[in-house]
This record gives structure tokens, C-alpha cells and sequence, in this order.
């Protein structure tokens, strides 16, 4: 990593310059696509009207589903692009939006019942970073809904540059290091599930341990619990 290199503003740069293209293509993904799980998934786990914050929650589509589930949702991303775009899609007191940065958030302590993180903390310098400040503002035995990037997701492509000796704006995290970390950091795995590319089948990963199945995967999420 270069010295000159900035993580944040490179972030935020390259967020902002994907706002409008994602801007088009996240309600389907949240309807219908990879990350239409994901919603009933949290519904299953996080009682209804807790105080949710939707971390890296680009342009606020997917907190505002959680929000018409009945969850009062705060959405934070570091695009300040993605955070204007959804700052259009509904005025409500259980719905708000605000620019910040996954390892430096403005919430106190214990401000959240649970987080939900998808495909975000792929974004960070330094992960553990963001994984203790996610944990810091949510309660104790509050929950963390966390989407990690899976081997055969294309958006890894965001750091192939560093095969060349360059710096690369996504981290290579996978499935199964994520866990560890999690774990190792006062975390408690309690569910998840994968999500695969059309061509993966049941089949093809059922009868396999958790870490091959991950290894499958476009993405896999995690239920965890905030061990404090």
C-alpha cells in the first residue's frame, strides 16, 4: 500500500462514480436478485420495530424494504452520491440517511438493536476495524446481519489490481475469514446461509461442509450475535 494512498477518499470516489449504475440495478437485486433473502432472513431473526442501522447502505433501497417490514432504519454510506439518492425515496422519522465511514461512525455506543452490512465491510482498509465499531454501537446480544462476498462473486474484480503490485479500494476478505474474525472479536454465528451464481445447484453443494459451500458462493450471509 502506497503511501500516498488514500483508502477513505478512494472509497468514497468510487462509490460515488458507481451511485447512478447501482442506482438502476439495486431494486431488482433486493426484489428479486442476489439479495432477495436477505430481508426475510432478518425477519426471522430481529423482532420487528428494532432500531436497525443499514451500514454502507448505498442508495437506500434495501433500508427502505426493511423499513416498510417495520423496522426503524438509519442508513449510513460513505458515497455521499448514494446517500442523496436516498435521501429521495421517502421522508419518515423511522427512516433516515447520513454520510460516514464504516471504521469512524457518530452513533454512541449501544445506539443499535442490530446492523445490517452487505457486501460493506469487502470495502474497508482494515476490517477488524469496521467489525469493532459495528460492535460498538450495537447493544449487547444485539445482532449483526453481515453479507460477505463469496470466491465467484465478479465484484472481486475490484482488487485484482493489487496482483500488480497496487493498491486495491476492495479487501480479499472471503466467507470463512470473515467468520473467524467475527468470532475472534466477541461475535456468536447463529445462521447463514449462501447464495449462489444460477449455475450452482442444491445438489452440487447440500451434502458439503460449511466451508466448501462458502467456497461456492457469490455471497453468504451471516446472522451473528453481539457478545459484549
Amino acid at each position: 500500500m502506497t503511501d500516498h494512498f488514500d483508502w477513505h477518499r478512494e472509497a468514497e470516489k468510487a462509490w460515488d462514480e458507481r451511485a447512478v449504475y447501482w442506482n438502476q440495478n439495486s431494486k431488482t437485486m433486493w426484489d428479486s436478485g442476489s439479495r432477495k433473502t436477505i430481508i426475510p432472513f432478518i425477519e426471522r431473526h430481529i423482532p420487528k420495530g428494532s432500531k436497525v442501522a443499514d451500514i454502507g447502505c448505498g442508495d437506500g433501497y434495501g433500508a427502505y424494504k426493511l423499513y416498510r417490514a417495520g423496522y426503524d432504519v438509519t442508513g449510513v454510506d460513505i458515497s455521499r452520491e448514494m446517500i442523496e439518492l436516498a435521501n429521495k425515496r421517502v421522508k419518515s422519522d423511522q427512516l433516515c440517511f447520513v454520510q460516514g465511514d464504516l471504521t469512524d461512525l457518530s452513533f454512541k455506543p449501544d445506539t443499535f438493536d442490530a446492523v445490517m452490512a452487505i457486501n460493506s465491510l469487502e470495502w474497508t482498509e482494515i476490517p477488524v476495524i469496521a467489525l469493532q465499531e459495528l460492535k460498538r454501537i450495537v447493544k449487547n446480544n444485539g445482532y449483526l446481519c453481515a453479507g460477505i462476498l463469496g470466491p465467484t462473486a465478479k465484484p472481486r474484480m475490484n482488487s485484482y489490481s493489487r496482483l500488480y503490485g497496487k493498491p486495491a479500494v476492495c479487501n480479499t476478505m472471503m466467507p470463512w475469514e470473515f467468520q473467524q474474525l467475527a468470532e475472534e472479536n466477541g461475535w456468536e454465528v447463529v445462521d447463514g446461509h449462501g447464495i449462489y451464481k444460477r449455475e450452482v445447484k442444491e445438489k452440487h453443494y447440500q451434502d458439503l461442509p460449511v466451508e466448501l459451500q462458502q467456497a461456492l458462493t457469490f455471497m453468504w450471509v451471516f446472522m451473528l450475535k453481539n457478545k459484549k
